[in-house]
């Protein structure tokens, strides 16, 4: 196998929220993240592409989830899932823990968008 000399690029990244539309108008309102798909509902079906592809990626057990897609300004993408019966909580924040540990937002107001982060809820 010849290996490759050049850096990947970075397409997308999934998180998953435990309100979908809150989520989406958090970040479309204090990111400024433009929404490419609005909030929408897959369910279990074997018969559609999009069904057969979460059944792959999911297994079996679910019923429906709710999906919308969004971009930052540089076009990476963002994937919001929802899942209806998905814990809801915020897990105890470990930075020793494997998983997300944080993400880095730049902005020449960084005092402005804390505020508006703070005022959403964030």
């Amino acid at each position: 196998m010849k290996e490759s000399k050049y850096p990947r690029s970075f397409s997308h990244i999934g998180i998953t929220v435990p309100d979908i539309k809150k989520a989406v108008e958090f970040y479309q309102k204090v990111m400024g993240w433009y929404v490419i798909m609005p909030p929408s509902k897959v369910k279990k079906e074997r018969d559609t592409a999009i069904g057969q592809m979460c059944i792959d990626v999911f297994g079996e057990n679910w019923d429906e989830f709710e999906i919308a897609h969004m971009s930052r300004s540089d076009g990476i993408g963002i994937e919001l899932f929802s899942f209806p019966n998905g814990v809801k909580g915020v897990p105890e924040f470990n930075p020793f823990n494997t998983g997300p540990f944080h993400f880095c937002v730049q902005d020449p107001n960084i005092e402005n968008l804390v505020d508006k982060i703070v005022a959403y809820g964030g």
